[in-house]
């Protein structure tokens, strides 16, 4: 999209929510290297939420990137579609559990999280604090989360991702519900995007390619103005983000997990609560 170049026309089916649109849930298997039975099960909320509740007990807060983070983001998508309900738990997660463990050793934690005793990741650090996930900290000191503040927890979530078309329109979004504008401004992180996502077509390696984290570390002071992220503005960055051939082509990864259209779902399902 061009500079102050309006959104495109709304197509007669445009009115329906987006995330209904869904062909599949958004399963195990799809963002896990996971196998079995699990693969094949919808990430549902409780799932989450108990995921959540581990990492919490062992880590004393949440984490960005995580699998809890992960899990948080799908089971919002697959909620608001409606392939599951909020009290839905997996019988996998019921019946042989959710865990989170940390192992010290030679001044490094390891901390492994998995559901009914498969992984489904792992991390090594130097012991000590962790950085605390931004959107976990806003729901915990009762503060609505902001579009800038669901695009600035994307570039820690999915950072090393390099921008690419559907990543901007989704940016371009965000910005535009942010802003209540239809035009991307100069200089603003829509407009950063847009070239990062056409520069990087030009890249001859990935090493080269700007990455998400480069464009959206700083969303808030880019933005015009900012607002609290409501269930429209999830769906409607959403939509943007899934627009394109190869997105709709692959139902089950609509959504690039962590990514724009997650983080603001994710926002605007704690907003509510």
């Amino acid at each position: 999209m061009s500079h102050g170049q309006p959104l495109r026309p709304q197509s007669d089916n445009e009115h329906l929510s987006p995330l209904s649109q869904l062909q599949q849930p958004i399963k195990y298997g799809d963002v896990f290297n996971v196998s079995g039975d699990l693969a094949s099960k919808p990430i549902s909320p409780q799932d989450a939420a108990a995921m959540q509740a581990a990492e919490i007990q062992v880590l004393g807060k949440t984490h960005k990137g995580t699998p809890a983070d992960t899990m948080q983001s799908a089971a919002v998508i697959n909620e608001i579609a409606g392939y599951v309900e909020h009290r839905d738990l997996t019988d996998i997660a019921k019946n042989q559990g959710v865990s989170v463990t940390e192992t010290k050793a030679s001044g490094q934690r390891i901390i492994t999280e998995a559901v009914g005793g498969q992984v489904l990741g792992q991390q090594v650090e130097q012991d000590g604090p962790t950085v605390a996930s931004t959107i976990g900290s806003a729901a915990i000191d009762g503060d609505p989360i902001t579009i800038g503040e669901a695009l600035e927890a994307v570039a820690i979530s999915a950072g090393d991702k390099p921008v690419d078309q559907s990543d901007a329109a989704a940016i371009t979004a965000a910005e535009i519900r942010a802003t209540g504008s239809n035009q991307v401004a100069p200089g603003g992180v829509a407009d950063t995007a847009q070239n990062a996502a056409s520069m990087n077509t030009h890249a001859r390696s990935r090493a080269d390619m700007t990455k998400l984290s480069d464009v959206l570390m700083d969303a808030t002071e880019k933005l015009a103005t900012d607002k609290a992220v409501t269930k429209e503005d999830a769906e409607a960055v959403f939509a943007a983000e899934v627009q394109f051939p190869w997105r709709r082509d692959s139902p089950d990864m609509l959504a690039t997990p962590g990514g724009v259209a997650s983080s603001m779902a994710t926002a605007a399902q704690l907003n509510e609560q």
